[in-house]
């Protein structure tokens, strides 16, 4: 069954502000070296959504896990009305700073946003949220977009389409209608990703989709299309480690598993 597909739009503020009831969501941007984009992106929730900014109430904290930047990144965020966290020293790794910001996080229900996204808007947190408080069934959302590369509307999200949504065809083809697995606009209810946890480094994205499929069936997520995604694209050369982990992530969690005797 491909997993529930929706556009942002189906999701205005007043909708998702009455479902979220008593609940409290957390938003989290783990951060190395974004000390350029990391303040829009942090503007981007808290004046539309932290009350003690003049928001609706619909976020109840922002938070950036400031994973070791050598940069402006903590200055920048704390600016914009971020609660800054220091990422544990040495731990390193995608997946680590996304694991220590959600112990620094209070809420029921957890957003994660990437902070190098150029034009993040509120509706990242409205789309996000809202198959989460809507729908009982919805265990976890991954964002979807198109994303420009140089000057092209498409191209971007390389390690996407030649790595992780082959393997993810080849290994998972009940997950092979996911656009974007990679996607650092992740959504989840607190006690999703207590029980499935955080697979390390570059592969916690795919790793987590796979998880959350195994323990609750394919139908329990959902994508949202948030239009388009502007970031850095990184050079070749860069991506490498990140094709690695990803690979890594899905190969052992394939059954039967993929290697050689012991």
């Amino acid at each position: 069954m491909p997993p529930h597909t929706y556009q942002h739009g189906d999701f205005p503020l007043a909708k998702v502000l009455e479902a979220k009831g008593e609940r409290t969501v957390s938003v989290c941007i783990p951060a190395r070296d974004e000390g350029s984009t990391v303040g829009s992106v942090v503007r981007a929730v808290v004046q539309p959504f932290l009350a003690r900014a003049g928001g609706s109430g619909l976020v109840d904290e922002v938070i950036v896990l400031d994973d070791g930047s050598s940069d402006d990144t903590a200055e920048q965020a704390k600016d914009a009305g971020a609660t800054v966290v220091r990422g544990p020293l040495g731990a390193g790794g995608k997946g680590q700073a996304m694991a220590a910001a959600l112990a620094a996080a209070a809420g029921d229900v957890i957003v994660f946003l990437d902070a190098d996204v150029a034009n993040t808007t509120p509706a990242f947190v409205t789309g996000m949220l809202g198959p989460l408080l809507l729908f009982d069934h919805i265990a976890l959302v991954k964002g979807v977009y198109t994303r420009p590369l140089h000057g092209d509307p498409t191209g971007g999200g390389r390690v996407t389409e030649l790595v992780a949504r082959p393997v993810l065809e080849l290994l998972f083809p009940e997950l092979s209608e996911v656009r974007q697995p990679l996607a650092g606009e992740t959504a989840a209810h607190r006690w999703v990703f207590e029980k499935v946890g955080f697979a390390g480094g570059y592969g916690v994205e795919l790793a987590l989709l796979i998880d959350v499929a195994a323990h609750f069936g394919p139908q329990s997520l959902a994508q949202v299309d948030l239009g388009e995604r502007i970031h850095r694209n990184r050079p070749l050369h860069e991506l490498r480690p990140q094709a690695v982990d990803v690979l890594r992530a899905a190969l052992e969690r394939a059954q039967p598993p993929l290697t050689g005797p012991a």
